[in-house]
Formats: structure tokens, C-alpha cells, sequence
């Protein structure tokens, strides 16, 4: 029975780590429970636009680690984690929202919803899509310009492009990952965020659709020794704290 590590205790055990034991295996089914933690991480809106794939297949592995350039994290990793953000799915995900909405409420008419209750149904079905409703990104200069020029005379939301939206999601992705990374290391698990891919090529071994994005690949196993290549470095933290 592993005893878990307490939050700030496996925020500092948790390295990126590039090489990992050999005649180590880690338990698949504890990976997947780190993945469940991964998606209580908070998320725009709560949309939710993302997904997790977990290769446990020594196959599908291979080919990926020569996507990933075969760097050392990815050719001696026990599991990865491909994690994929999913703008595109962003109606299917208002709508599930929607749905669980109208369930919590209760079953009553719209009529009787109160202001709280309005405002919720409201943004998922004309907020939500006024955001990500686009055309060849047109429409979100509209709105970008649109709304810079209301911003001189109130504070407004800004990020309303295309590329404002790209971001968004893959900032919930992200800290999905580091959900999963932390309840990894928690365990005694060890883990590397992997940016250097073709994500291409990363696409078409998933078969992903057109649309989903590749946020990070995560090598999973358990650290070598050799697997951290030196000492923690950060920049000292009064140079990065600012008390206001």
C-alpha cells in the first residue's frame, strides 16, 4: 500500500525526468486514477475541452517516441499520456453543461427559474457560441475590434479571436497536465511534460480528428537516477513575487 505524499511534498519530489528504470513497470490502473484526478483541474467555463490518451501499448509507444525524436524521456518511458485539446468539441461540451444545469435546477419550467438560474442556461446557449462561433477567424476580429474600441469607456473581455480561443483551451489542458503530473509523483510516480514532437505525425498514429490539437506528450515511469540531469534551478523567488 503506497502512502501518498502530501501536496507540497509531491510538488517537490515531482522532476521532469528523462530516463527511466528498465526492470521498473508501474501499474496501469494507478496511471489512470492520476488521469481522473487530471480532469477535476479547473477548466474554462468548465467546457472541458480536453482528452487524455493513455498508450499502454509497446507498438503504438514506439512509433510515438520516434515522433517525439526518440529523446530519451519518450524511448525509455514505461506509459505515455498524450493530452489533446479539444476546441472544436466546445458545442458538445456547452451543451452537456446545459444539460446537467437543467437537471440540478430541478424539474420545473424555464418560467420559474430564478435570476441565477437564467443567467447560467443563458451563458451556455448565446454567450458560449457568441465566443466560439467563428468563420476562417473573421468573425473574431470582429469581435476582438468591436470590443477593444468598447473597452476605451469599461473593462471588457479581450481574448475573442481565433487564436485567443486556442489558447484558452490549451491553458485548461495544461493544467490538467499538472493535475495528472502531481497525483503521478504523489505515488512515487515519475513523470516528463514533452513539447519536442511532431505533433503531426502524433495526430494520424491517434487517428485524431481535424480540429483536436496536441498539447503535450507525458512520459511516465520510474526515475532512473541518471533520468534528472542536475540539481532544481529557479529564479530566485523575490524576482518573481510581486505583493501588491
Amino acid at each position: 500500500m503506497v502512502v501518498e505524499k502530501t501536496v507540497t511534498e509531491a510538488i517537490t519530489y515531482r522532476r521532469s525526468v528523462r530516463i527511466y528504470k528498465q526492470e521498473e513497470e508501474i501499474d496501469t490502473k494507478v496511471v489512470r486514477k492520476c488521469l481522473e484526478n487530471a480532469v477535476l483541474a479547473p477548466t474554462s467555463s468548465n467546457l472541458q475541452l480536453w482528452e487524455f490518451y493513455h498508450i499502454t501499448s509497446k507498438a503504438v509507444q514506439k512509433k510515438i517516441s520516434a515522433a517525439c525524436f526518440d529523446q530519451p524521456a519518450a524511448k525509455t518511458a514505461k506509459q505515455l499520456v498524450v493530452i489533446v485539446a479539444r476546441k472544436n468539441l466546445w458545442n458538445k461540451r456547452a451543451k452537456a453543461n446545459l444539460n446537467f444545469l437543467k437537471k440540478s435546477f430541478g424539474d420545473k419550467p424555464v418560467e420559474a427559474y430564478d435570476s441565477r438560474e437564467k443567467f447560467a442556461v443563458s451563458y451556455y446557449k448565446k454567450i458560449i457560441p457568441s465566443l466560439y462561433i467563428d468563420f476562417l477567424g473573421i468573425l473574431g476580429w470582429i469581435r476582438f475590434l468591436a470590443f477593444n474600441l468598447l473597452g476605451f469607456f469599461k473593462p471588457v473581455y479581450r481574448q475573442l479571436r481565433n487564436s485567443d480561443m486556442r489558447i484558452v483551451a490549451h491553458k485548461s489542458a495544461a493544467l490538467a497536465a499538472q493535475n495528472f503530473m502531481i497525483s503521478m509523483a504523489a505515488v512515487g510516480y515519475d513523470t516528463c511534460p514533452m513539447e519536442g514532437s511532431d505533433t503531426l505525425r502524433i495526430k494520424r498514429i491517434l487517428d485524431l480528428p481535424r480540429g483536436s490539437e496536441i498539447n503535450m506528450v507525458v512520459a511516465c515511469g520510474v526515475r532512473d537516477p541518471k533520468g534528472i540531469y542536475g540539481s532544481r534551478f529557479r529564479i530566485p523567488f523575490q524576482e518573481v513575487y510581486k505583493e501588491i
